[in-house]
């Protein structure tokens, strides 16, 4: 495959994986919310729980994506790989 095939790959599947883990935290934390902290927050509050859940689900999978990214930066050599999606950084 050429290089821009696997620029478009890498890119799909980043999108794809930081999505899967948006929605995997925003479960869990929703679970850990319904579970441990309903009965004790008062009613009152509970409106600001779901965009902070939300949020909060939005910050890890960044976190895991940008972890995930590094670890994959150390191992492989990017120019060899990919294109670069914004063109050359350098001036000619």
């Amino acid at each position: 495959m050429g290089k821009k095939i696997n620029t478009l790959l890498f890119v799909i599947g980043g999108t794809a994986f930081n999505i899967l883990i948006t929605f995997i935290c925003f479960f869990l934390f929703h679970f850990l919310y319904a579970r441990f902290f309903q009965a004790i927050l008062p009613e009152t509050n509970r409106d600001w729980v779901m965009p902070l859940i939300f949020a909060a689900s939005i910050f890890v999978s960044f976190l895991a994506y940008r972890t995930l990214i590094k670890i994959i930066v150390k191992k492989v050599d990017m120019n060899k790989y990919f294109d670069p999606i914004f063109g050359n950084r350098g001036g000619k």
